[in-house]
């Protein structure tokens, strides 16, 4: 990599980290850099997931105080983000890519606009406050496990994704539903680290350069994540949730 290479990815990490933390979909700003640079899209892929990994855990160090209380619900979740996203992973190295990258542009626009009319579908399948128990922890095992896939095999707006989902079924502010989705990114991200460390061709010295950046925007990001009202929050989300899909829309269709 040449300096302009190294700047150029410097800057997409810490504006990505920023984006994961507020509102997700910050691979689609690191992915992108990456290719810039001169990497094949798989080994491009592969090296953006291990580079954005340290983001995700400052974001959830820039939230913590939205976690308080939240452990059980934290500790419930993570086998299923676990397996989740080791599946998502092997899909990844194992099939290809076609098919599912014209699949995922529709997935993240259908995840903007379940956030976007959150309060209409709630009318629909009910309101958090009159699911049972039962019906709510299992729906809420469902909902990780399906974006930990997706999170394993490409990962771009998984943000976006799990906290449109959550927001359906947890009653709790916009601001802890996000911080929950920090720690199930996080955890997410780790997996696709020793996965793809182990069996893909990953470009250390691009993840040198990107990692810390995501660092810093990743924590940056979620103490302005804080700061925002909820209504304000909901519409960072939608907005960069529906860019990102058109975008990956615009991406498989040329």
């Amino acid at each position: 990599m040449d300096l302009s290479h190294i700047l150029l990815l410097v800057v997409a990490g810490l504006a990505a980290g920023g984006v994961n933390a507020i509102a997700g979909g910050g691979s689609l700003i690191t992915f992108p850099g990456l290719i810039a640079t001169g990497l094949p899209a798989v080994d491009a892929n592969v090296t953006n997931s291990v580079s954005v990994f340290p983001g995700y855990v400052s974001s959830v160090a820039g939230s913590r105080a939205d976690l308080a209380g939240q452990g059980g619900r934290v500790r419930a979740v993570l086998p299923a983000a676990v397996l989740g996203s080791a599946a998502g992973c092997v899909l990844l190295l194992a099939t290809p890519g076609r098919v599912f990258e014209v699949v995922v542009p529709f997935l993240v626009l259908a995840a903007a606009g379940t956030l976007a009319f959150q309060e209409r579908l709630r009318g629909l399948v009910g309101h958090p406050r009159v699911m049972s128990r039962r019906r709510a922890a299992v729906t809420l095992q469902v909902v990780v496990l399906v974006g930990a896939v997706y999170g394993g095999y490409f990962g771009a707006a998984l943000g976006v994704m799990y906290v449109a989902a959550l927001a359906l079924i947890l009653d709790e502010p916009l601001k802890r539903i996000n911080a929950l989705k920090n720690v199930l990114s996080a955890a997410v991200g780790l997996v696709t680290v020793l996965v793809f460390a182990l069996f893909a061709h990953v470009h250390w010295g691009a993840v040198a350069v990107l990692a810390p950046a995501t660092v810093v925007g990743g924590y940056v990001g979620a103490r302005v994540a804080r700061r925002l009202p909820a209504r304000v929050l909901r519409y960072v989300i939608v907005a960069f949730g529906t860019l990102i899909g058109l975008l990956l829309l615009y991406r498989a269709i040329i």
